[in-house]
């Protein structure tokens, strides 16, 4: 979406769409998978168990935390992750409110 349209949305809007947007893309899905079975890891383990480069795996890492769903700290030579439940219980509740405001009903018209 251009930079341009975005003030026709409310400031919710635009910020769930980030979210979604980051959320849309299967690596970064199993990278958070990942980090909820295991509470932490580093990016070393994630490269074995998902396949992917490491670059690749950076790559997702950032785009993951420059949203603050997941947050690292430094040990040594590599940087452990793990969610940010404030981020996460966040986005959650924003994605429960849209889902939770469908009242499903019959529609003829559709």
């Amino acid at each position: 979406m251009g930079v341009t349209k975005s003030d026709l949305f409310t400031e919710t809007q635009n910020e769930l769409a980030t979210y979604a947007k980051v959320l849309a893309h299967p690596a970064r899905i199993a990278i958070i998978q990942y980090l909820l079975r295991t509470n932490t890891c580093c990016n070393s383990i994630l490269v074995g168990d998902l396949g992917l480069a490491q670059a690749t795996i950076s790559q997702h890492l950032k785009e993951l935390k420059n949203i603050g769903i997941i947050q690292g700290t430094v040990e040594g030579v590599s940087v452990n992750y793990c969610i940010n439940s404030e981020k996460w219980h966040y986005i959650k509740e924003m994605l429960f409110e849209l889902f939770e405001s469908y009242e499903s009903q019959n529609c003829s018209n559709c």
